[in-house]
């Protein structure tokens, strides 16, 4: 965050207003501002929406990476962890009977079919 710092007698002075005596916003507070967003990542590729399909698709493809059918993104390797890959479709099973009757038809479906889907990938990878 940009201040302007005062120097008196006995005290300091943080100036940390975003605008001038003009009005303006100072040109220090712009290139701190620039910097926390690069820092934080903005200005990439926006997020997609967050609902419960997008949740589901994004549990899923951590089970693909822990059943080593997908690379880590970071590392580029393909790793089996077959543990966090049960856990999560044990996680997925939970969410389907929590939210039994609260769901759309679209959501139900999708969530039975990735359910099936990753337990048939589930037991090919534990052979």
């Amino acid at each position: 965050m940009a201040e302007e710092v005062v120097q008196g007698e006995g005290f300091t002075v943080k100036d940390k207003r975003t605008f001038d005596a003009q009005g303006k916003v100072k040109e220090a507070f712009k290139e701190a501002q620039e910097e926390e967003a690069k820092e934080k990542g903005e200005g990439a590729a926006p997020l997609p929406e967050v609902n419960l399909s997008s949740f589901l698709l994004s549990l899923s493809s951590s089970i693909l990476l822990h059943l080593g059918e997908i690379a880590d993104p970071q590392s580029g390797e393909k790793k089996k962890d077959l543990a966090l890959a049960k856990q999560t479709i044990d996680i997925m099973s939970l969410l389907k009977d929590k939210t039994k009757g609260n769901l759309t038809q679209e959501e139900e479906k999708l969530l039975e079919h990735l359910l099936y889907d990753l337990r048939m990938r589930f037991v090919n990878a534990s052979k």
